[in-house]
C-alpha cells in the first residue's frame, strides 16, 4: 500500500456491498467497521438504501457513530430491500441505471465490499467508464482472504490478451483489511475526484 499523503479524504464515499450476509461470520463485524470508520472521519456515506444484509449493518453502524448517509433505492425494491428508514436522505428512483448515477454523481470515491453478482455489476460499470476516461475518481477494493482475486486475474488476464490497455490496471487499488481504506483514500490527489461530464449521458 502507498504511503498516506497530505490529500484531504473524499466528503463523500460510495460504498458497494452485499445485500445480503454471505457465510463469513466477520463479514457483519467488517461491514460494522467501515460504516463507523467513515463516520468517524466526517465521510458521507452514499450507498444502494436497503435495510438488509451488509449494507443495512453498515448504515446502521454509520448512524449509531453520528455520521451522514445517504441511500438511493429504485421504488421496486423497497420491499425486496427493506428501504432503510432513518437515512439521513433517501432518494428513490424509477430504474437501477437512475441509482447508479446517482450514487456515483454524490460520491468522490468509490469502496467495494465482498458482495454478489449486483456489487459485482456496479462496480464493473464505474471502471468501465475510468477506461473511458470519464472520471478517475478512487476505486478501492476490500478484498479479504482474496476474495477479488478472480476478477483481478480477469482484469490481468485481458490486458495479456491486448483486449484492455495496461493502465487500467492502475484503475483501481485493493486492500485487506478495513483499516487500510482511508490510508489508501488519503494517497490519491484532489485531481483524481474530477469527473467528465459525459458520464451523465451514459444512462
Amino acid at each position: 500500500m502507498p504511503e498516506a499523503s497530505s490529500a484531504p479524504l473524499p466528503a463523500s464515499i460510495c460504498v458497494f456491498c452485499g445485500a445480503r450476509f454471505g457465510s463469513d461470520p466477520r463479514a457483519r463485524e467488517l461491514a460494522a467497521n467501515l460504516g463507523e470508520l467513515l463516520a468517524r472521519e466526517g465521510v458521507t456515506l452514499v450507498y444502494g438504501g436497503g435495510g438488509v444484509g451488509l449494507m443495512g449493518v453498515m448504515a446502521n453502524a454509520a448512524l449509531a457513530a453520528g455520521g451522514n448517509v445517504v441511500g438511493v433505492i429504485p421504488r421496486f425494491l423497497l420491499k425486496r430491500e427493506a428501504g432503510h428508514p432513518a437515512l439521513t436522505q433517501t432518494l428513490v428512483v424509477e430504474t437501477m441505471h437512475e441509482r447508479k448515477l446517482e450514487m456515483f454523481e454524490r460520491s468522490d470515491a468509490i469502496v467495494v465490499l465482498p458482495g454478489g453478482i449486483g456489487t459485482l455489476e456496479e462496480v464493473i460499470e464505474l471502471l468501465s467508464w475510468r477506461r473511458l476516461d470519464l472520471h478517475a475518481k478512487p476505486i478501492v477494493f476490500y478484498n479479504p482472504d482474496g476474495f477479488w482475486d478472480g476478477l483481478f486475474a480477469f482484469f490481468r488476464a485481458s490486458v495479456a490478451q491486448r483486449l484492455t490497455p495496461p493502465e487500467f490496471l492502475k484503475a483501481y487499488s485493493s486492500v485487506t483489511r478495513i483499516a487500510d481504506v482511508i490510508p489508501m483514500l488519503r494517497g490519491a490527489s484532489p485531481e483524481d475526484f474530477e469527473t467528465d461530464p459525459r458520464v451523465a449521458r451514459l444512462t
